[in-house]
């Protein structure tokens, strides 16, 4: 009989600031993330159209986003952001927060700590945190600030991944190595995000993506694995000509390989 894998053999602690500070340095293994996602999911609906289509904010709404990335929220959605909406986008990386400026966004664009936020109390509509806060050491931390941060009635827009979130991937780097799935230790889920919040916030509503991966090509799956921990902590360079021929063969023998994918937003209305 074979061995039963246990998910939870090796935690990736996704809120290491070593591991932070080298996945955001810049935006290259993010955008190897990112491109997964957007090209195999099976929703007609890109992701961040579905979380711009939750946004209930006043005609001339002050928006901090936390944890900005490439300002890919803000690019995408362009043409529906009102002119009179001021945003302001911030990220731990200096890195990140160039390659947003480079987007040609309009915001006003810092380099901060989401656990101390260089901004007065009360000053802002909305403050969005979109696949961030499970990085953040200090979460209850980052909680208070943001909230600080929110007036009477703002909201916080918070998108995270479930504990299932691409759970055939990781079997599938298990398989490869020969090992036990490695799999991320998170803070912040769709499963325990609502319980925290609801310590800071008045209201707390979830909302869940429908979609999938359904990947058919060899490349982008391979430069997923190599943009993050599990390429160059647990395959490395050496070993990834190796790793293509083995996702070949996967893909090969079924046609497609179906990735489950479990996200979602917390919308959580300050008091």
């Amino acid at each position: 009989m074979a061995p039963r894998l246990v998910w939870c053999a090796l935690r990736m602690n996704l809120a290491d600031p070593a591991f932070v500070k080298d996945q955001y340095r810049d935006g290259a293994n993010l955008d190897a993330r990112i491109a997964l996602h957007e090209r195999f999911s099976t929703s007609t609906r890109d992701w961040h159209a579905w979380l711009f289509d939750h946004f209930d904010l006043p005609d001339d709404a002050r928006i901090l986003e936390i944890g900005c990335g490439t300002g890919a929220l803000w690019h995408k959605n362009r043409a529906r952001v009102p002119t009179v909406w001021r945003l302001t986008l911030s990220d731990f990386s200096l890195g990140m927060v160039e390659t947003a400026r480079a987007t040609g966004v309009s915001a006003d664009l810092a380099q901060s700590d989401a656990q101390t936020l260089p901004f007065r109390a009360a000053c802002f509509d909305a403050v969005i945190a979109n696949h961030m806060l499970y990085h953040v050491p200090d979460l209850p931390r980052a909680l208070r600030e943001i909230r600080r941060m929110l007036k009477p009635g703002g909201k916080l827009y918070a998108a995270t991944n479930g504990i299932a979130h691409m759970r055939e991937y990781f079997q599938l780097v298990s398989n490869f190595l020969g090992s036990e799935p490695s799999v991320p230790l998170t803070q912040f889920t769709l499963e325990n995000g609502a319980d925290q919040l609801v310590k800071h916030f008045a209201r707390v509503e979830r909302f869940d993506f429908d979609s999938h991966l359904e990947v058919t090509e060899v490349e982008p799956l391979v430069a997923y694995a190599m943009s993050g921990f599990t390429g160059k902590q647990l395959i490395g360079n050496r070993r990834v000509e190796t790793l293509r021929r083995y996702v070949a063969e996967r893909i090969a023998r079924d046609g497609v390989f179906h990735i489950t994918k479990a996200a979602g937003l917390f919308v959580a209305r300050a008091g």
